[in-house]
């Protein structure tokens, strides 16, 4: 039976307050209200909100907006679906109340929106805030803020400058950001605050945190709930980043089979995580199975059994004898502490069944001591192929993977080559690239048991995919089943320079509204270098002269002057200074606003597809900003246009 497509909303809470049918009916509403550009803002609210059932009849337009003004103080801020549902929520709950005034009524909102969906923890607040003070204690720049006390609010104000966020994601993930491109002034102006965000939110997206619901003044303002959030998203990924078998293929031992292992791959870090601890538990002796982070771990039990298996030299009985909870969990926090684990979590969360907090928990306890054996079963995991992938593709799989969930697409998406196989993910993709253009009746939501369910699902995908003008010669919808990562690869490289140029094509289609190809991509930034009286100049998006990264930080300097600082730029002349250049150029691209997913390695080697995803970027942020510059591509002779190359046809072998 082909499965059902429903509105998903992230919270849980949220999604309750609905049923399936209101959510259709309110989503339809809110995507009639999207512009040109792809966006909602706040100004577009008070219309739709003033008919809706419960605040028709009660509130004016006017006094709906004055409400969004109380909340949004600048009415451009793009909201998002979630939010939309909050502010109805909140405008819906007070109707009946109105009488009490409006400006009353307005300000209560803007409590229902900000708290009553948002609290805050403390005991996690008070663990991120830790993890930072180990972590960044000696940053050159963070040294003289830190230690935060984790008591007060000092994490939110020292937070609103961006450079701490900046920090964070690189010790989530070294080398992510550039320091360079930071501003660490003691006083920012707003301009150099605002970069710095822009640089936190794009370099956030490119090591996998979403950040769909979270713009730059959420966080110049310190908003409690998007900080708390993104924090907590940026800690995951640096304490769940060894979870999978490229990183620890010992990890393969949890596995009987190929079929397994393959099953492995597919699974979230998270899920990894409680598969390797009842593997452990097992080992101990330990029957019940721990499904969650939360309600399995409040007794302290599993976690007693955990620490005496993997750390038989600090094994103990007492853990066990005791029959008070607190006291039980307060000897498991001091026998992981014999490991080196830092004291993140408290008895008091254990007892409560803080999810993240023992999620963190447990996976301080998988860095500092496994359990796993050191050989790794070869035969085992080299079937999968796991290993093998030369560097480009597993270059192009990271960059393809956070495109994707870059989009806001309900599946995330861990191991590209295994989600995509089911269809349902790419769908998802096509449905958020090109509205409209699924048919969800005749789809399957996973988990999908029945193989040709999958392949009608791939098959839609190449269908729509034709329908977009993609190359997909010889491609059936199998191939996708089978996990084919060339024709997954390039099929999704065509998705991707199909929504840039549709992007680009949209900014101008109060112009000419002429498509647009590679070359005007091409030309547009020749000339915008050469205008700016600089001399460089590409042949094409293959030109080798592109690895020194001159060219680039030339054309960046040229759409925003103050925006490259050239007493840090290097000739590149070595490899060394090119990896330099290469690393800033990627850093001050996201300062300026491009979301881009390459790394300094794709310029070094210049990767054709990422040098052209770079280019367009800072072409559409450019044009965006500065429409007037519009101007200089009606002067590209459309026979300059170029095809898609051989690379990007994929064609069954």
């Amino acid at each position: 039976m082909s499965g059902f497509e429903g509105v998903i909303v992230s919270d849980p809470r949220l999604q309750s307050q609905f049923t399936q049918v209101e959510l259709r009916s309110l989503k339809s509403k809110f995507s009639a209200l999207r512009t040109q550009s792809g966006r909602v803002t706040v100004s577009d609210l008070p219309p739709v909100l003033a008919k809706l059932k419960g605040i028709n009849g009660s509130y004016t337009e006017n006094e709906v907006r004055a409400a969004l003004e109380d909340s949004y103080p600048d009415i451009t801020h793009e909201i998002d679906f979630e939010s939309f549902l909050r502010e109805y929520l909140g405008l819906q709950g007070r109707s009946s109340g109105k009488g009490a005034g409006f400006k009353r009524a307005s300000s209560i909102l803007r409590q229902s929106t900000t708290t009553h969906f948002h609290v805050i923890s403390e005991s996690e607040k008070e663990s991120y805030v830790t993890h930072i003070n180990n972590q960044l204690a000696e940053d050159p720049f963070l040294k003289n803020f830190l230690p935060i006390d984790p008591k007060t609010s000092q994490l939110f104000d020292l937070a609103k400058d961006g450079v701490l966020l900046c920090k964070l994601i690189n010790v989530a993930v070294p080398g992510t950001i550039d320091e360079r491109a930071i501003n660490t002034k003691k006083n920012l102006n707003p301009w150099e605050r605002n970069e710095n965000h822009t640089l936190c939110l794009n370099s956030a997206k490119a090591i996998g945190c979403t950040v769909v619901n979270i713009g730059t003044q959420d966080l110049v303002e310190g908003r409690r709930h998007l900080l708390m959030g993104l924090i907590s998203q940026i800690i995951k990924i640096q304490l769940l980043a060894d979870l999978n078998l490229k990183k620890t293929p010992q990890l393969v031992e949890l596995v009987d089979d190929n079929q397994d292992v393959e099953e492995l791959m597919s699974l979230a870090p998270e899920k990894v995580l409680l598969k390797w601890m009842n593997f452990q538990l097992k080992k101990s002796g330990y029957t019940k199975e721990v499904t969650n982070f939360s309600t399995d771990l409040k007794d302290g039990e599993a976690y007693a059994h955990l620490l005496n298996v993997l750390a038989p030299e600090h094994s103990t009985t007492s853990t066990l004898e005791t029959k008070d909870p607190t006291q039980r969990a307060k000897l498991i926090v001091e026998q992981a502490e014999k490991l080196d684990c830092k004291k993140y979590i408290s008895p008091k969360d254990i007892v409560e069944g803080s999810t993240n907090l023992n999620l963190t928990f447990v996976a301080q306890i998988f860095q500092h001591r496994n359990g796993l054996t050191a050989e790794v079963d070869t035969e085992k995991i080299s079937l999968t192929n796991v290993l093998d992938d030369d560097t480009e593709t597993s270059r192009e799989e990271r960059c393809f993977r956070l495109w994707i969930n870059s989009l806001g697409v309900s599946t995330y998406v861990n191991n590209l080559f295994e989600d995509v196989r089911p269809g349902w993910v790419l769908l998802e993709v096509l449905d958020k690239v090109s509205p409209g253009s699924v048919n969800w009746k005749h789809t399957s939501k996973p988990p999908i048991k029945m193989p040709f369910k999958k392949v009608e699902n791939c098959n839609q995908v190449i269908d729509i995919g034709k329908n977009l003008n993609l190359s997909l010669v010889n491609v059936a919808g199998n191939d996708i089943v089978q996990g084919n990562k060339k024709l997954i690869i390039a099929f999704l490289w065509q998705l991707m320079r199909f929504t840039m140029l549709q992007l680009l094509k949209n900014l101008r289609s109060f112009s000419h509204g002429r498509e647009i190809t590679d070359a005007h991509i091409l030309d547009w930034a020749n000339k915008k270098v050469k205008s700016s009286g600089k001399s460089s100049q590409m042949d094409s998006f293959k030109d080798k002269s592109l690895s020194s990264g001159i060219f680039f930080l030339e054309l960046l300097s040229s759409v925003e002057p103050r925006v490259v600082d050239w007493t840090v730029v290097t000739k590149g002349e070595n490899d060394e200074d090119k990896k330099l250049n290469a690393s800033y150029i990627i850093s001050v691209a996201r300062k300026l606003g491009c979301s881009i997913f390459l790394l300094p390695e794709d310029i070094l080697e210049v990767n054709q597809k990422m040098v052209l995803t770079l280019t367009a970027s800072i072409m559409y942020w450019s044009l965006q900003k500065k429409p007037g510059q519009l101007a200089v591509l009606e002067e590209t002779d459309p026979a300059e246009a170029s095809e898609p190359q051989e690379e990007d046809q994929p064609e069954e072998e």
